[in-house]
């Protein structure tokens, strides 16, 4: 394939800027997705217009990044990142260039770039292919190569090592052998700790949404990689939970990772779940003998795996509300749901888990059962009935518009007051004590039953006080 198809709108872009005098490249995930067959909505070009001169050719230019050269360009409902043909000097800080000098080629530019398949350009006018380092032959042959010597590529990015690793776990390719070995070279694996929590957690989760995340988690492990960020998951590696109960087949390390690939895709809550649910069980692992058997226990090892989820997400710089949101479902994953369970404990189960978590936590509880023999849980499976009768407990108690909180009761603050009780801690406690009272009997919640109820209450406990 000497050329790739450029969309129209594109095209219409190119000549804006042929008809200027300049040149102008699709470069970079988009043309590697196009030779991979992949659809792709990011259009990243390369020009040998300055900043300055991109920003006079069009109307609405966001100087995104102006002093590296690059700035986005909004056009026919399309944000094209626009960076000018260029080289870079040296990288103090494992990151960024010292200084960014304009190239005079687009081969020029292309050598600058990391792997050998994202080192390919497209003519934007034709869609004729520059492949000056045989990125075209690598992505053929499923192959993750840094462009010119790896050392010195990863070297300049401490990002660069952990950006290979997701790649692998996002395309399912393999890494050249040199590419490998400079991953793993203790000076690069310094530049690699140096990289910011936030650029790390951001690599972390796309490797998490991939299609097989325990294939990058697994490579992140082995480069030691993982562990200089997540140092938590250390010591769930050789922690073996397997006994003469089968429960389950592999240590805690492999169980996680491969409890995140049993977890869907696009729901990056419940694979981070699924990779802290049970992290914190080493710490819990307690054996016990039965005979000749022996039986490995981890006694609330969901309330270790909270704390170290909320540690280790905290480390990385997660929002709050995901941290909330990962960590409920980490401390409520051991559930144990049964037939004989009563309206009033399903109602418990709901207010204590909350509505809008309790589909995540079902999600969290096949990822769980997945990772136990590495395979697909069956629809036909005793966990599959078992969450699909509680489902339609709960979607009941639902429909039947159950209070299932204190602002659902039929009386509130003011109605309280109207009958005499005053404003204060005094009511609080009235309250909740209405809310228990119509957890267990939903009957109970009617204005005047709960009126009734409310003077009695604080009548008979506190009216002397």
């Amino acid at each position: 394939m000497d050329r790739i198809k450029i969309i129209p709108e594109l095209k219409k872009v190119s000549e804006i800027f042929t008809n200027a005098g300049f040149e102008v490249y699709l470069v970079g995930g988009a043309v590697r997705d196009i030779l991979l067959g992949k659809k792709n909505h990011d259009y990243d070009l390369t020009t040998n217009a300055t900043p300055e001169q991109v920003m006079k050719l069009f109307k609405k230019v966001i100087p995104t990044g102006i002093a590296h050269g690059t700035v986005t360009i909004h056009i026919f409902g399309l944000e094209l990142e626009t960076t000018t043909f260029r080289t870079e000097g040296k990288y103090s800080d494992g990151r960024h260039p010292d200084k960014v000098i304009y190239a005079n080629s687009i081969e020029e530019d292309l050598s600058r770039r990391d792997f050998t398949m994202n080192a390919i350009a497209a003519e934007l006018k034709s869609g004729k292919i520059v492949d000056p380092f045989n990125g075209k032959a690598d992505i053929k042959n499923k192959t993750i190569r840094a462009v010119g010597n790896a050392f010195e590529r990863f070297n300049e990015d401490g990002l660069r090592p952990v950006r290979a690793l997701r790649f692998a776990s996002q395309l399912n390719f393999s890494i050249e052998e040199e590419t490998f070995k400079a991953i793993i070279n203790p000076q690069i694996l310094a530049r690699t700790k140096s990289v910011s929590v936030e650029r790390f957690r951001d690599e972390f989760c796309k490797v998490l949404q991939s299609e097989k995340p325990s294939v990058g988690l697994k490579l992140m492990e082995k480069t030691g990689i993982l562990s200089m960020f997540i140092p938590e998951f250390d010591n769930c590696r050789n922690c073996i939970q397997k006994d003469s109960r089968g429960f389950h087949e592999f240590d805690v390390a492999d169980h996680l990772l491969y409890a995140c690939d049993g977890a869907p895709k696009e729901n990056l809550i419940v694979r981070l779940a699924a990779f802290y649910h049970d992290i914190g069980k080493p710490e819990a692992r307690s054996i016990e003998t039965i005979g000749e058997a022996q039986a490995i226990h981890f006694y609330q090892h969901e309330e270790i795996s909270e704390k170290k989820c909320i540690q280790s997400m905290k480390h990385l710089k997660f929002s709050n509300e995901q941290i909330s949101e990962v960590s409920l479902l980490v401390k409520e994953h051991m559930f144990h749901y049964e037939s004989s369970w009563s309206e009033k404990s399903v109602r418990r189960f709901i207010i204590r888990v909350g509505i809008k978590n309790i589909e995540n936590l079902f999600l969290l509880r096949l990822a769980d059962v997945y990772g136990m023999h590495n395979q697909k849980v069956e629809a036909t499976s005793p966990t599959i009935k078992n969450l699909n009768e509680l489902r339609e407990r709960i979607e009941k108690i639902l429909n039947e518009q159950n209070a299932l909180s204190i602002k659902d009761l039929k009386v509130n603050g003011k109605d309280l007051i109207q009958a005499g009780i005053p404003a204060g801690k005094v009511m609080g406690e009235i309250l909740n004590e209405l809310f228990e009272a119509v957890l267990d009997s939903p009957s109970l919640n009617e204005r005047e039953k709960l009126l009734e109820i409310a003077k009695n209450i604080y009548e008979q406990k506190y009216i002397s006080i």
